[in-house]
């Protein structure tokens, strides 16, 4: 068995050993070998794997992956620029920490630096990005044997830092891989892998980080009108809240808070004179907030004492406020929470949801608002939803009522529009049941190689919905859209694309619906996947409705 062979049925067969049920790759000349061995893995039906010809599609489906499994994803490149493509999902993966794991082939040192085709200098490509890289040493003739332990323990590494079980930093880990020639196997060299396939030895799935033995916050008593911020974050990264929680909850759709959230609480926050009656003296933050203005202005009030709750070593505090750091949310049943003063802000929650829900339902059209608070409450319980960055997650942040039932996902680390079909074809794969997500027409063209099925490949049951403004309709929303830069706004901002993507996404093989009503809605979500649903909005009459529900919502507040 020539080295390159061997190296690559070592690898894969560590892998999952370590818990590795699900692998994405993209096709290449030099990492054919590790191709081949995850082609065997997968008619032994040990792995599932998932092939893509675009290096960034497959990037941010393994993103996908990982994040709603919790287990680490590797994604499979050859060398050169192909490396490269991965680098966006890296980041969102490292500031999200999701365990994804970046297996870049490449040339053997002695081509490098010399002007070898597709050669770039990839051993530390991704710099900070990950939480640990390693150039792994070049298989050689005739020392298999003795290089076997180290491969394995280097993907035993590899694994253990990407679910942060010691560190409970859970993030991408990156491995170069150099191949030299014969990359194939040969004649007499077999098409099983060798070596045990075991999962753990408990049976159970492989999770993200566990709290290292014996580690733990003290509790302390917080003062009683302590409000709680939830941002983007993993279920095992926040405590559990729900809505009977005693102090009031304003979260982002992505936190594991969202649950127990006030709906539209960000409205509250917008609401100066009503805010100003009801101030916190004390914020919890949870995950990392990162949709809204008025979260990270009342943050940074200098009178409001600020504590963070993390579950890893890497906490968020954008606006450097944190007083205190902790893993757990503390406090106990025997505090004195401001009972009548939660209260409060609960009442605010429903005047103003109920001031939102008027306006919105008064509209003749279906706007892009109106969809992103129809579409969380038509879903079915247990489905997943994963929203696209820019407007819909904000729609949703804002409007929609936040539920139990259902897994939200966005990326939120990095919060790029870029591979957000791919992540949500990939957590659609491993979530087993109805998915759906909700995405801007830009994220959705962004993304398009995401929808491209390749022969033998499983199909989602994916559900895209795409309010279609005609280009980045959130700048509207935003200061470029003011009166004042109304010339320039429709070349650098506004960008329409005029196209037809009912069109677009039957071309690339998927069912599309255009919907224009509301009750034309259920019927769509209800299709199944794969299927894409298109609503055709305007940027500008989405822009002035956001400013009337938010002055719609601060009347009802101040009455």
């Amino acid at each position: 068995m020539n080295p390159s062979t061997a190296f690559a049925r070592v690898v894969v067969d560590e892998l999952l050993r370590g818990g590795v049920t699900d692998a994405v790759l993209a096709p290449g000349s030099r990492s054919a070998p590790l191709a081949l061995a995850l082609a065997a893995g997968e008619r032994s039906g040990r792995v599932r794997l998932h092939v893509r010809i675009d290096e960034r599609t497959a990037s941010f489906l393994a993103l996908g992956l990982a994040k709603a499994s919790g287990r680490p994803v590797p994604v499979l490149t050859t060398s050169g620029t192909a490396a490269a493509h991965l680098h966006a999902a890296v980041l969102e993966a490292d500031a999200s920490g999701v365990p994804l794991l970046a297996l870049t082939a490449d040339r053997p040192p002695e081509l490098r630096s010399t002007g070898a085709n597709q050669t770039i200098e990839q051993a530390q490509l991704f710099g900070g990005a990950v939480r640990w890289a390693a150039d792994v040493g070049v298989p050689e003739e005739g020392r298999e044997a003795a290089q076997n332990r180290y491969w394995r323990s280097v993907v035993a590494r590899a694994l253990i830092t990407a679910t942060g079980a010691l560190s409970a930093d859970p993030g991408p880990v990156h491995l170069n891989l150099a191949l030299r020639d014969p990359l194939m196997p040969g004649d007499d060299d077999g098409g099983a892998l060798d070596g045990p396939w075991a999962g753990r030895p408990d049976g159970a799935a492989w999770t993200a980080a566990q709290p290292p033995p014996g580690f733990a916050a003290t509790a302390h008593r917080l003062p009683p009108r302590t409000l709680v911020i939830g941002g983007d974050g993993p279920a095992h990264a926040a405590p559990a809240l729900d809505g009977s929680s005693r102090w009031p909850v304003v979260s982002e759709p992505s936190s594991a808070a969202w649950a127990g959230s006030l709906r539209g609480g960000v409205l509250l926050l917008g609401a100066p004179d009503w805010l100003a009656a009801h101030r916190p003296d004390h914020v919890v933050v949870v995950g990392r907030p990162t949709l809204s203005r008025p979260v990270n202005a009342l943050l940074a009030d200098p009178g409001i004492t600020v504590e963070t709750v993390s579950a890893v070593p890497r906490w968020a505090d954008a606006v450097r406020s944190s007083t205190r750091v902790t893993r757990i949310l503390a406090g106990s049943e025997g505090d004195g929470s401001d009972e009548d003063w939660t209260a409060s802000w609960r009442a605010a929650a429903d005047r103003a949801g109920a001031t939102v829900d008027a306006v919105l339902d008064a509209a003749p059209e279906l706007t892009a608002a109106r969809l992103a608070r129809d579409v969380v409450a038509a879903l079915p319980a247990g489905a997943l939803l994963v929203l696209g960055s820019s407007t819909p997650v904000r729609d949703v942040d804002r409007l929609a009522v936040p539920r139990a039932d259902l897994t939200v996902l966005a990326n939120r680390g990095v919060a790029g529009i870029d591979g957000t079909i791919s992540t949500a074809v990939g957590a659609a794969l491993v979530h087993g049941g109805p998915a759906f997500a909700l995405m801007g027409d830009l994220t959705f063209l962004h993304d398009l190689t995401g929808l491209l099925t390749g022969e033998g490949e499983r199909v989602p049951d994916l559900t895209v919905v795409v309010p279609d403004n005609d280009g980045g309709g959130i700048f509207a929303q935003l200061e470029p859209g003011e009166d004042r830069y109304a010339e320039g706004y429709r070349r650098v901002f506004g960008t329409p694309h005029g196209r037809d993507l009912v069109a677009v996404a039957e071309s690339l093989g998927w069912a599309a619906t255009r919907v224009s009503t509301a009750d034309e809605l259920p019927a769509a979500l209800g299709l199944g996947g794969p299927h894409v649903v298109v609503v055709r909005t305007d940027q500008r009459a989405e822009a002035a409705l956001a400013r009337d529900l938010r002055a719609a919502a601060a009347a009802a507040l101040h009455g």
